[in-house]
């Protein structure tokens, strides 16, 4: 559970700001006006242009959170006089001022000489989020490793024709998070890139099992020594990735598709579907030291692959 306690008088900008702090938002209004006064500079002089305050930052984060705790087809709409709309808030800024920000705004503005890496301009947002995961919140021992479904960007997807929501939807960034079995809080986050270039990059690993095992080991950095028990799908789960997760004191179970998961390693017999559907119930395990394979037919074969149970205990 939390490792702080709030007091009762907490808002939710509080417990907002456990994760993203005063700090790294002013970062953000002095990046925003950094690129604002430069873009102006080289393409001429917006009079429109205030620079951005903090508590307008504040306000500018609210609206675009706003619209994915109430779905909307556009932010604009809370300025609308339609179904979407929303007095409450609207009064709070009005859409040129929320527009000129959107048109300005920035994490990190200008890269620099150093920088390779594709998410350089929110990485020092994404590092904040992890700081916060890390201490303000302590996990409990069952966690799951997957890929959350993301919703279209609502921005502006109210002006988009067919073709370009089509072009929209190739995403160009794959998104993994390591999450608290118990409570769903998301302890470790994991963006990459589909562009990356090299072995690592995700075009030259689609659809492959390094793509998942490179994934299940970048989630799983700061989990070694702890006895966590990580939930697979069969996807990542893989003999050897188990083996050698098993010896940094993490343990793991995971759901086996002959289909889609790496079973180098695992026993043929295991794999085969006999030619006779078994009765539904019946199961069959094959051990070697810690790491069990259990095949169970329900209306279907599932397979298993655990060294965090024992397969023969019941409960």
């Amino acid at each position: 559970g939390p490792t702080r306690k709030m007091p009762l008088t907490a808002s939710a900008m509080d417990f907002f700001q456990l994760f993203v702090p005063d700090n790294v938002l002013k970062n953000m209004v002095v990046q925003t006006n950094m690129y604002a006064k430069k873009y102006q500079e080289r393409f001429g002089s917006d009079d429109s242009w205030i620079d951005v305050t903090l508590t307008e930052m504040k306000a500018f984060l609210g609206y675009m959170i706003s619209t994915s705790i109430h779905h909307c087809e556009s932010v604009l709409s809370i300025w609308s006089s339609g179904f979407y709309s929303n007095k409450s808030i609207a009064l709070i800024m009005t859409q040129s001022r929320f527009e000129k920000i959107l048109k300005y705004f920035h994490i990190v503005a200008f890269r620099s000489s150093q920088t390779t890496h594709g998410l350089y301009k929110i990485q020092p947002f994404l590092d904040s989020l992890q700081n916060g995961f890390d201490s303000a919140f302590r996990p409990s021992q069952a966690q799951v490793l997957h890929e959350p479904l993301i919703d279209e960007d609502p921005v502006f997807i109210a002006t988009c024709t067919e073709r370009e929501l089509r072009k929209r939807k190739k995403r160009k960034f794959s998104l993994w998070v390591r999450q608290c079995s118990s409570t769903g809080f998301i302890c470790q986050i994991y963006v990459h890139l589909k562009e990356g270039s090299g072995a690592d990059g995700l075009d030259a690993l689609k659809n492959k099992p390094q793509l998942h095992s490179m994934v299940a080991k970048s989630l799983c950095q700061n989990a070694s020594g702890k006895n966590y028990i990580i939930f697979t799908g069969p996807s990542i789960t893989s003999l050897n990735l188990f083996e050698e997760f098993e010896k940094q004191g993490i343990y793991c179970c995971g759901l086996l598709s002959t289909r889609k998961s790496d079973c180098t390693g695992l026993p043929p017999s295991m794999l085969n579907n006999p030619e006779t559907p078994p009765s539904r119930g019946q199961y069959r395990i094959r051990m070697k030291g810690n790491m069990s394979l259990i095949c169970w037919y329900n209306k279907g074969h599932f397979r298993f692959l655990t060294n965090a149970y024992s397969p023969v205990q019941q409960g």
